[in-house]
């Protein structure tokens, strides 16, 4: 009698009112989307490797206007359609033999419960290991697929392992509690991983940091890019992180021109002030070969495993 009067009373207070009236308010929204069908385009994707510059390139997209987008990745709405508690903890990968009907209809749902109709911008960086799921998915989707060095990428990750983010860390037990085998990362430093979870990753689950980062870098790159030959190619948008240095008015023009949105003189603007002047969430502002301030011997024990990979996206590991 107790316990159902003070579960009445929880249900009672005003916070936890509002988060049900909230719940019921949404979950209306998306029936009356599974019913009424409002056109919902195919989304734009903007995927790339964690510390890739995934933020700072969707930041400027999303600035346009044109599109419906969240101000955070969506990992978890993702992950409950396929993932690690759904897959027996494979991985966060996903390939187009798991892509089910019922798997666009909810994400449909959730964006137009959430946003309204219209052309959705998402950035959740495990989309960069599902591009060939999403495309079977949402067949006319494009994507704007960010590389950058990999030595700079994965210096940056080990500090993000490290340092965690200005806002919280990138462990994953908080999305998936905790693993179900043991890790042991960099001689037991670390006892769950961070980022995300690529194919395999139980075979390094006790390896040294640089390593489970190389690692994680060669595979969301190689997936992303052998499930690009997939795509047709006006779909696919390929850019470079250090163009946001080096060239961002012409690089966000491109991007803009194929994905079909004004680049008007406000926007010009606004890139033009990204050159020397991205921010990090990690540490310092971010710059081109700065993994020879950061982490220069764990970079250079790693750089055999990467080079080939480097070289196949253009970057010479030599320079």
């Amino acid at each position: 009698m107790l316990s159902t009067i003070h579960k009445l009373q929880k249900l009672r207070d005003p916070e936890i009112l509002q988060k049900n009236l909230q719940a019921m308010h949404l979950r209306s929204r998306e029936i009356y989307w599974s019913i009424a069908r409002p056109r919902m385009p195919d989304p734009v994707f903007v995927i790339g490797c964690s510390r890739s510059g995934t933020t700072v390139t969707f930041e400027t997209i999303a600035a346009s206007g044109h599109f419906l987008h969240f101000d955070y990745e969506l990992p978890q709405f993702w992950n409950s359609l396929i993932g690690p508690l759904n897959n027996g903890w494979q991985s966060e990968a996903a390939t187009e033999a798991d892509a089910r009907p019922e798997h666009r209809d909810r994400a449909l749902a959730y964006f137009y419960a959430r946003l309204g109709a219209g052309p959705v911008l998402d950035k959740t960086c495990i989309n960069t290991l599902r591009v060939g799921y999403l495309h079977k998915l949402f067949p006319r989707a494009k994507f704007v697929f960010i590389v950058r060095d990999g030595r700079d990428n994965i210096s940056s990750m080990i500090d993000g392992w490290r340092l965690g983010r200005t806002d919280g860390g990138f462990g994953l037990e908080k999305f998936f509690g905790p693993s179900p085998e043991p890790v042991a990362i960099n001689g037991g430093e670390f006892r769950e991983w961070h980022f995300f979870l690529p194919p395999g990753w139980r075979e390094y689950n006790h390896a040294s940091l640089e390593e489970a980062c190389a690692f994680q870098w060669i595979s969301a790159n190689r997936l992303a890019l052998d499930a690009a030959r997939t795509l047709p190619r006006e779909q696919w948008i390929q850019v470079r992180y250090e163009d946001i240095f080096e060239r961002p008015v012409d690089m966000f023009r491109e991007v803009f021109e194929r994905l079909g949105v004004a680049f008007d003189e406000n926007m010009r603007a606004r890139c033009a002030g990204l050159a020397g002047r991205p921010t990090s969430i990690v540490k310092g502002t971010p710059k081109k070969q700065k993994w020879k301030d950061s982490n220069p011997d764990a970079i250079e024990r790693i750089l055999p495993a990467i080079a080939p990979l480097m070289r196949e996206m253009g970057y010479d590991p030599d320079d």
